[in-house]
């Protein structure tokens, strides 16, 4: 019988060789353990950021509308936008946005109607969108992990005196196939779900009457 790690070893030269060699390889496995925790207890910081649409045409008169938009930020924990995991499942070291979620969800929808031609200024617009939930959450697997972000906001437009033109919740969703649970692919993956809820709000009919509604509204 053949001698091995798990069977035992053979007296003489033989055998020492071998103890040395499940010893070596002992090493090494141990050794990955350790970088792979080393990996999981420690903080990723990522720049969040968006991509605006392409080839969209100005809307007619969308130039006469002036709008400001405003965010609210209710989210309890405002930096970190996501956990690595370990093997188990079990949430290890925070992945941390190191730019203002805020400021990056309000850039997006300034540059979308900028896209569409209305005016960014103070006037008889508002645009106020609450922040509710903007993270991503690894799902482990045997071979691979899903990751899973979602952004979600509620949306209102409002004329000057602060009455309520449109009002709806806006959740973005994206998800990749993954290996690794880190901050790089929490980025790739909340960066999609940002432009998902960004176009499902700007391909709202509803929301973009509201805007010369409340620009027509005495």
């Amino acid at each position: 019988m053949k001698a091995g790690c798990f069977g035992g070893f053979k007296k003489g030269w033989d055998g020492q060789m071998n103890l040395l060699k499940c010893l070596q390889l002992a090493g090494i496995l141990l050794a990955m353990v350790f970088l792979a925790s080393g990996c999981a207890l420690t903080k990723d910081y990522v720049v969040l950021s968006y991509d605006q649409q392409v080839n969209i045409e100005k809307i007619k008169e969308a130039d006469t509308v002036k709008v400001k938009v405003e965010i609210s930020d209710v989210r309890t924990i405002k930096d970190k936008i996501s956990s690595k995991k370990n093997s188990y499942g079990m949430e290890m070291a925070q992945i941390i946005a190191q730019n203002d979620v805020a400021d990056t969800l309000k850039n997006a929808i300034e540059a979308e109607l900028k896209n569409r031609g209305f005016e960014l200024a103070d006037g008889s617009v508002l645009v106020l969108a609450e922040l509710n939930k903007y993270y991503n959450d690894f799902k482990t697997g045997f071979w691979s992990g899903r990751a899973v972000a979602e952004v979600v906001m509620n949306v209102q437009v409002k004329k000057p005196d602060k009455t309520i033109l449109y009002s709806k919740m806006i959740a973005g969703e994206n998800s990749h196939t993954v290996q690794l649970a880190s901050g790089k692919n929490a980025k790739i993956t909340l960066d999609g779900a940002l432009k998902d809820a960004i176009s499902k709000l700007f391909n709202d009919t509803s929301f973009m009457d509201s805007l010369f509604k409340a620009s027509k509204s005495e």
